[in-house]
This record gives C-alpha cells, structure tokens and sequence, in this order.
C-alpha cells in the first residue's frame, strides 16, 4: 500500500465489532482517543450482513447506513483512514445479497468520490466452502459499481476459508482492475506458520 507519492505506508488501527450491536461506539470522542493516544490512522466499520439487525435481514438500513456516515465522518475529522466493510460471515456467501450489496456500494462510492481516506471492503471472511470462483465472481460484479464513481479508492476482497485462502485469489487474481487488494486474517493464537506460508506465496506471485 502507498500513498499518492508513491512511497509505503502502513495503516495500523482497529475494527469495530458488529455496529448495529455496538453503535455507541461510533462517537467522535472515541475516534479522536484512538488517533491521538493509541497512535491509530484507520479504522474499520464492521457492517454485519446477516447477525442480528443485519443489513441484508433484519436491519434498519437506513439507520445503518447512518451509523457508517457518521464512523466515516469522525474519522476524516480525525486524520484516519476509514474501512467501510461489508460484514459477510453468517451467511458464508456473498451471492446470496448481490443486488443489496451493489447498491449499498453504489451509494457509499457517489457519496464519497471525491474522498481520498476511505477504503471499501466487499466481503468480510467468505467461508462455508464457499469457493474463490464464486467470490472472484462476485468481485467482478461490485467493482465495476465503485468504480463509476471512484476511478481509484482502495477495494479489498475477502479469500476463502474466512479470509485465509489468500494464495487462492493469487492464482486466480482479478484482472481489469488497479488497487485491488486481497485480505488474509490472522489471528495470532492460533494460526501459524501454514497462514504465513500461503501470505508469502501470494506476495510472490505478485499480490
């Protein structure tokens, strides 16, 4: 990841739980406490799909959508990158909220366009044997979406078996598109040295 000279930058911050969950959370306040004493510069809004009050099932979209304005909001008052993530998990399949997903980032990418701190993440953790053909697939439908409105904001794509298939996308990567990134989760209690192996072997071959 660089920065609009050219030169590396690491983004080191923290995610949100569940905002529907926890919306006291997205408070001005806080936001400030994570960038001036935690030493934080993005933050993650965490948008569950299908949980309890979730965006694709029994959730307040527009409520939601709110609560993302607002997180987005303090975070650009803040200095701080922001997130936006599409919070798959439960519902193991991004496919299953296509036309849902399409539009929520139809709006966020109009509303933000002319941003150049907010990254948008499509897919929380596919899993469920959910395969890369299918999230690739799904990929190629909702980037062409953001990128009507935003020719280069950062996009990142979730990989199989909750994040950890990473080497996966690198055999198969999305063509078309620049500033595509592919995510990799790891937890450091549990997972080890095979995760790292497969972050390494997607580094190599060019992702």
């Amino acid at each position: 990841l660089v920065d609009s000279n050219g030169e590396r930058v690491q983004l080191k911050g923290i995610s949100t739980h569940g905002i529907s969950w926890f919306p006291e959370y997205i408070n001005r306040e806080a936001f400030r406490q994570f960038h001036e004493e935690w030493n934080a510069n993005v933050i993650r809004l965490a948008m569950y799909t299908a949980e309890s009050g979730g965006y694709c099932t029994d959730g307040d979209k527009e409520y939601l959508k709110n609560l993302v304005k607002d997180g987005v909001s303090y975070a650009a008052g803040n200095d701080m990158y922001v997130i936006i993530d599409w919070h798959i998990l439960s519902d193991n399949n991004p496919n299953l909220h296509m036309e849902e997903s399409k539009d929520f980032f139809r709006e966020m990418s109009e509303e933000y366009k002319d941003c150049n701190n907010i990254l948008y993440e499509i897919c929380n953790e596919p899993n469920g044997g959910t395969s890369w053909g299918e999230i690739k697939a799904y990929a190629e439908e909702i980037i062409p979406v953001i990128r009507e409105n935003d020719e280069d904001a950062v996009i990142l794509v979730g990989t199989p078996n909750w994040s950890q298939f990473v080497d996966q996308a690198a055999e198969d990567p999305i063509s078309g598109y620049e500033n595509i990134m592919y995510v990799v989760h790891f937890y450091a209690a549990t997972h080890k040295e095979d995760l790292r192996s497969r972050m390494v072997s997607a580094i190599e071959k060019g992702v």
